[in-house]
């Protein structure tokens, strides 16, 4: 079975969640698991991480996924807080790139959220997540993406 035409023309920008949810690093796990649950995600950013040999180089942002969170709950370190535990391998993309090239990106890094990032700063400006690309694969653009119908 091949692609449908239009999956092949689709750019993640197409697909994509704009925005992201982010916490500082001292944010509880109740708090960070109260994030995903209230805004029905499975991947939060750590924004304002320490990097650097003694934590004061660069501030940097992480990642939780909610199998992050997971194992933090299945351990039973609840009590812990979200720079602890941000260990998601950051992949990232832009938003011109194809749809087919964040599968291609989530295959390879056994991953099922990509950050979308600003090509300026870096930044984290949006996720697009394996059900975005399964919903392109199916339905082409986004629902809420797309025009209105005049």
């Amino acid at each position: 079975m091949s692609l449908p035409a239009h999956f092949s023309e689709l750019a993640v920008a197409e697909v994509m969640h704009s925005g992201v949810i982010d916490c500082p690093p001292q944010t509880p796990l109740h708090e960070v698991a109260s994030l995903m649950a209230e805004n029905n995600v499975h991947f939060v950013i750590v924004d304002g991480l320490a990097r650097g040999p003694h934590h004061t180089e660069q501030l940097v942002w992480g990642a939780i996924s909610d199998i992050d969170l997971m194992r933090a709950v299945g351990t039973g370190s609840t009590d812990g807080e979200a720079g602890e535990i941000a260990a998601t391998e950051i992949v990232t993309i832009e938003r011109g790139e194809e749809v087919q090239r964040a599968a291609q990106l989530m295959g390879k890094h056994e991953c099922s959220h990509l950050i979308v990032t600003d090509p300026d700063s870096g930044r984290p400006l949006a996720v697009v997540s394996s059900l975005d690309v399964a919903r392109a694969l199916v339905w082409g653009v986004r629902p809420s993406n797309k025009a209105p119908t005049p």
